[in-house]
């Protein structure tokens, strides 16, 4: 099948479409692909869209360069709403609250597989994303942090409820409270990561897995994800 490049409107995020995998890729290197307003709308349309898509068999979400994600970037928050209206401090935390459901929730509906490559750091905003996939392929440096308690939040995009899902509440909490990075291998162990890779074949060999699942069989592996 003939690669496919599709628009998603900005440079920060790319997407292309190889042999029934959407390989959807932050595109902010310079700032370990944080989220920002250009990048997080086109993420979560791209997933909308890919989930959607005929060609799509499996969604591969990384990013570029030597980090996954590394959550919301601090220096754009807070400086004005979007077209320019004041709103209400209520009508703000409803609004925000709405863009983390259609993001993270609506990857964790996705009726596809699909798999998040991390080719170095997730934290925050970034790590909620890679949970909200079904499965998570790490390089060998790569590393997880909650993040929040650095910054006096209490967690966004889901986090709680998706680190509870997979490593139960007391862990959970442990690594919300303290923010500690937790390494690859470490990750693998606690039920994050489900398989660690060799930095330099990480790309490769997360694909040829991406594939397999993209080419299987579609209706037997969606009724998998509902069971």
């Amino acid at each position: 099948m003939q690669n496919i490049t599709i628009d998603t409107g900005t440079e920060q995020l790319l997407c292309e479409i190889k042999d029934r995998v959407a390989v959807i890729t932050l595109n902010r290197p310079e700032v370990r692909n944080a989220l920002g307003d250009k990048i997080t709308p086109a993420l979560r349309r791209m997933i909308r869209e890919r989930a959607q898509d005929p060609n799509v068999g499996a969604l591969l979400l990384t990013g570029a360069g030597k980090a996954f994600c590394a959550g919301g970037d601090i220096k754009g928050m807070g400086k004005r709403d979007l077209g320019g209206q004041k709103k209400s401090t209520e009508e703000k935390i409803a609004d925000l609250k709405e863009r983390q459901r259609t993001l993270t929730g609506t990857l964790w509906k996705v009726e596809k597989p699909t798999v998040a490559v991390l080719p170095g750091p997730a934290a925050g905003a970034g790590l909620a994303i890679a949970l909200a996939c079904d499965i998570r392929i790490a390089a060998e440096s790569a590393f997880i942090s909650t993040g929040y308690a650095k910054v006096g939040l209490s967690g966004d995009y889901g986090i709680a409820w998706l680190l509870t899902q997979l490593v139960g509440t007391a862990r959970a909490r442990e690594l919300m409270f303290t923010a500690d990075r937790v390494d690859a291998a470490t990750c693998q162990q606690i039920g994050l990561i489900n398989r660690v890779i060799p930095d330099v074949s990480l790309r490769d060999e997360a694909f040829i897995f991406s594939k397999r699942l993209a080419n299987g069989p579609r209706i037997a592996l969606q009724h998998m994800k509902e069971n």
